[in-house]
């Protein structure tokens, strides 16, 4: 009975509840080196929102894990690539209010923790999940698609951080 009564309870609460829901999402973001230089892996997304537009593997926290492990998890599930024993870096958290605003992401207010990593070469990438594909773009090419609104989300912010964390900035132009 003390357990309907709190299961009532709960969902009363829910109810009368006037705040908006923040949904917990991780990205990642791979740069590496090859003769004609930097590239970044992307992924062009499949599904709405945003559908046909380049984004870095990424997508919702699950319960039983962190966001580092969200990360590790959506780079495997978007690109085939095994991440456990590469050491991420925290590129940043994006929380600003307005992340979903039109343009971004329709689906209500997303806070999303970004990790990265340079690699010593280009592993082979499968499109997986909800990417319709996934790629090794030049860093050259990805930044002037970002300046273009090719990027879904806030994805060209992540780009930019991350580009000057690992000192890519110039590798860009």
């Amino acid at each position: 009975m003390l357990k309907l009564i709190g299961s009532l309870a709960a969902k009363l609460a829910a109810r009368l509840d006037d705040r908006d829901p923040v949904f917990y999402a991780a990205d990642v973001l791979l740069f590496a080196p090859s003769e004609s230089g930097w590239h970044v892996l992307l992924i062009e997304r499949g599904w709405a929102p945003h559908k046909g537009k380049l984004a870095f593997p990424g997508g919702h926290v699950d319960a039983h894990e962190t966001s580092e492990q969200a990360a590790r998890r959506e780079a495997a599930e978007e690109t085939g690539l095994d991440l456990s024993e590469v050491p991420l870096d925290r590129i940043g958290v994006y929380d600003a209010p307005g992340r979903d605003a039109p343009g971004r992401d329709a689906r209500g207010r997303y806070v999303s923790v970004a990790y990265g990593a340079v690699l010593d070469e280009m592993p082979a990438v499968v499109a997986g999940d909800d990417a319709a594909a996934a790629v090794w773009m030049p860093l050259r090419i990805a930044s002037r698609k970002a300046g273009r609104d090719g990027f879904a989300f806030d994805h060209v912010e992540m780009l930019a951080d991350a580009m000057v964390r690992y000192q890519l900035v110039g590798e860009a132009l």
